[in-house]
């Protein structure tokens, strides 16, 4: 044990090895499937590449551990495998620096937009570097005074100042956390959040544990293969659990942003969609299109707005209408859930007010600068006067265009072909839904006499002129 414990390749340190590969290969899985599963497009921000970095440091500090610790049995040639390289570099900056980093940035951004209500002062590309910095600084003055042995380990001195660097950061994120745990998420964020910070905070605690004693004791043969093993296995559950967070996961996986309230019917009939003559009917009325309305009333009927915006998409345009129907689906979510209008107006903003997003819509300065610097996300008028330059402008370039469109002409003959049809199924309905049975007395199948009809049976008998016509059905 002691040439293993010093040169690597003991049993302990492969099945370690194992173990850590299997976490990350599940690690990475939980990064992909989201996009996989929920078709998911690869946005170009801070939702999308936080928890591409936070895997690539997760590997980092695994890989790390593995080549500065010795698991494997092989001998130090090049300068890629000095220590300085991997146990202050990769480790510390690049590995469980970058890590925390991530998790702070993310929980930054959470007290941020539900707790003060409004986008992040700073944004994560430079937040991220920022709070970075210390781990950098850090590394660069161990590596100038070049402390470590051949073993790569550090003296007992440089111990507390390095485990002090690795608890703030700890203590940070569970502050940040903290600081949120008063909102009434839905969908278990919160819960999965903690869940992930106490099983991270515990996984640390024994992460610095058998660190401290592989450091020190690194004359005690028995102690270094255990201390590394529980290292690196506790390590791997560390990376594995603090990625599994609710928050590092894109957002779309977690929430649908389109979820719909449960609607309330007075009558099973109307759950169905039966009306009173009893015939199974198309619940949506008839759109009926008038180009002297104005487009912002039209644009509120779903059919229109589909066309209207598979004509803009053919114009290479439909960045506006797009946006409007977002807004517009952020407008049925209650005022009383603030949560969810919040999670929507982020995504609208990630999605067109920023400047350089996917779909950014074609707005002025100062609206956007209002819609970027606004107190409260979830205000119901947010995207008012975006709305309102967006609609000026769809007149002015894509209406006029629109009426003499196929697209348009399709429509009224959609339009058409269906109020043609509901008249036929309500003629239809009138001549084959009487309310009174028709079966003669003759043809009565248990030959019984039928009843005179009473006028005090309790039916609507107002209208006695038709009284003769129907008493004529029986007899």
């Amino acid at each position: 044990m002691a040439s293993c414990a010093v040169h690597g390749g003991c049993v302990s340190d492969y099945i370690a090895v194992t173990v850590s590969a299997i976490c990350f290969i599940l690690l990475v899985s939980r990064l992909i499937l989201p996009f996989v599963v929920h078709k998911l497009p690869c946005a170009k921000r801070s939702g999308f590449w936080i928890p591409v970095i936070q895997v690539f440091a997760s590997f980092n500090l695994v890989l790390s551990i593995v080549m500065s610790l010795n698991f494997l049995k092989f001998e130090k040639r090049h300068w890629w495998q000095s220590c300085y390289v991997w146990a202050v570099w990769i480790e510390a900056p690049l590995g469980f620096g970058l890590l925390l980093s991530c998790r702070i940035s993310q929980a930054f951004q959470l007290y941020y937009i539900f707790v003060k209500r409004c986008l992040p002062p700073i944004r994560s590309y430079v937040f991220l570097p920022l709070i970075l910095s210390p781990w950098i600084t850090g590394a660069a003055f161990i590596h100038i005074t070049k402390p470590l042995n051949y073993r790569c380990h550090m003296g007992a001195q440089w111990i507390i100042p390095s485990m002090s660097l690795h608890t703030t950061y700890v203590a940070i994120l569970v502050a940040f956390t903290c600081a949120i745990r008063h909102i009434e998420f839905r969908f278990d964020e919160l819960r999965d959040l903690w869940q992930g910070i106490l099983v991270s905070a515990s996984s640390i605690g024994v992460w610095v544990v058998a660190y401290v004693l592989n450091e020190i004791h690194d004359d005690i043969s028995w102690l270094q293969v255990a201390s590394r093993f529980v290292l690196l296995v506790t390590t791997s559950i560390l990376v594995l659990a603090i990625f599994s967070i609710s928050s590092s996961q894109p957002l779309l996986s977690q929430i649908s942003l389109r979820k719909r309230e449960p609607r309330a019917y007075e009558s099973m009939g109307q759950a169905l969609g039966i009306p009173d003559s009893g015939l199974l009917v198309q619940r949506e009325p008839a759109c009926v299109v008038d180009p002297n309305e104005s487009l912002d009333k039209l644009l509120l009927n779903k059919r229109f707005r589909q066309s209207f915006m598979a004509f803009a998409d053919s114009c290479l345009a439909g960045e506006s209408v797009h946006f409007f129907e977002e807004v517009h689906e952020l407008g049925k979510i209650p005022v009383d859930d603030p949560v969810r209008r919040i999670y929507m107006a982020r995504h609208i903003i990630d999605k067109y007010i920023i400047a350089g997003a996917a779909v950014e819509v074609n707005i002025s300065h100062r609206t956007r600068q209002e819609i970027l610097t606004t107190s409260n996300l979830a205000q119901p008028n947010l995207f008012n006067d975006a709305l309102t330059e967006l609609i000026h402008l769809m007149k002015m370039n894509l209406a006029r265009d629109y009426w003499s469109s196929m697209f348009f002409m399709k429509l009224k003959e959609e339009v058409s072909m269906r109020s043609g049809a509901q008249e036929l199924e309500q003629m239809r309905g009138w001549n084959y839904s009487p309310r009174l049975s028709s079966v003669h007395g003759a043809d009565d199948p248990f030959h019984q006499e039928q009843e005179p009809f009473s006028v005090d049976s309790g039916c609507n008998t107002e209208d006695h002129d038709d009284e003769p016509r129907i008493m004529s059905k029986f007899v």
